[in-house]
């Protein structure tokens, strides 16, 4: 993949997703001594980054794939992504959910009208079933994350934001899969190849820390209450990317990875799942590595909070 292939995404969804703002945080800057650049993908459609893939594959797909029906397996936000994409181009989408998925964005993937089921404990668990549903029902399967068209259309929340913005020294973007990380790198590292990247992972979901240390994808068992950042396992396709293109990967606490949600909702007035909030989180940890009079750029990536769930689990404010 190259950096081409992002820029062919972005003209081919432009004008049907939402070109999101760029935030700016005095106090963030203040924490961090860096100036940092926000993307708020929180208010994109669906909620999210993943409208963005969902779409361009859904695009790049042959007429008679999209007529036999698509099936996709998420924690919530590809689902979501999927469902809306499919009403887009006339297609019907079943969305596998593993049974602890936040009710929220279960009501989500209903309420783009796809067909929505609920299986399994683990994030491992609803692939299987996803599987079994694909060979049942000669689906086609829209993956989550090891996709070169969903790879390209995440890749545009780097692209407009280096567009809007300018290039920046340092990006830092959470990481499930990889697909977000991938893509955003390729377009960021266009603008400047001497650009620093650096992956947030929740500790209990570091499918690609555990790829890095095999060599190779391994298997996990993902839980964390960041659910948009539990991919069961690196791709064959983004792990190689991931590999190339990331410098360091930071792993974060539940406790702090909460931490960023309160900060983000206190500060930039953004609602935000812990997923989307994970940026923030590593850099108010100060892990991302030395941000001094740095331009840093980075991505709220959901705003499809369980608020229910998450808003008791906040820590006290500073």
């Amino acid at each position: 993949m190259n950096p081409a292939a992002v820029r062919s995404a972005a003209a081919r969804i432009a004008g049907r997703v939402h070109r999101t703002p760029v935030h700016t945080s005095a106090t963030l800057d203040g924490r961090t001594g860096a100036h940092v650049l926000v993307k708020d993908e929180a208010v994109q459609k669906t909620g999210s980054f993943k409208a963005r893939g969902a779409l361009n594959r859904l695009l790049t797909l042959p007429d008679e794939a999209r007529d036999r029906g698509l099936v996709a397996v998420t924690a919530g936000n590809h689902g979501a992504a999927v469902a809306w994409a499919a009403a887009q181009v006339g297609a019907k989408a079943t969305v596998v959910m593993p049974t602890y998925s936040p009710a929220a964005k279960v009501a989500a993937c209903w309420g783009y009208g796809a067909e929505v089921v609920l299986h399994g404990d683990t994030t491992t668990e609803a692939f299987a079933e996803c599987e079994r549903l694909q060979a049942e029902r000669g689906l086609t399967f829209v993956h989550p994350f090891d996709d070169p068209e969903i790879v390209a259309g995440q890749g545009t929340v780097g692209l407009e934001l280096v567009e809007d913005a300018g290039p920046v020294d340092i990006w830092v973007v959470s990481v499930g899969g990889g697909g977000l990380t991938c893509g955003t790198a390729l377009a960021v590292r266009d603008a400047n190849p001497d650009c620093r990247v650096v992956a947030v992972e929740p500790q209990g979901a570091a499918a690609l820390s555990g790829a890095l240390a095999a060599g190779h994808p391994v298997p996990i068992v993902a839980r964390s209450v960041a659910d948009g950042l539990c991919a069961p396992f690196a791709g064959p396709l983004t792990f190689p990317l991931f590999r190339d293109l990331v410098d360091e990967v930071v792993l974060l606490s539940e406790a702090e990875l909460l931490a960023g949600v309160r900060f983000v909702m206190e500060r930039l007035k953004v609602v935000v799942e812990p997923a989307g909030a994970a940026t923030i989180a590593a850099l108010l940890t100060g892990r991302a590595g030395d941000l001094a009079g740095r331009r840093v750029g980075t991505v709220l990536t959901g705003g499809n909070v369980d608020l229910g769930v998450v808003v008791p689990q906040l820590p006290p404010g500073d």
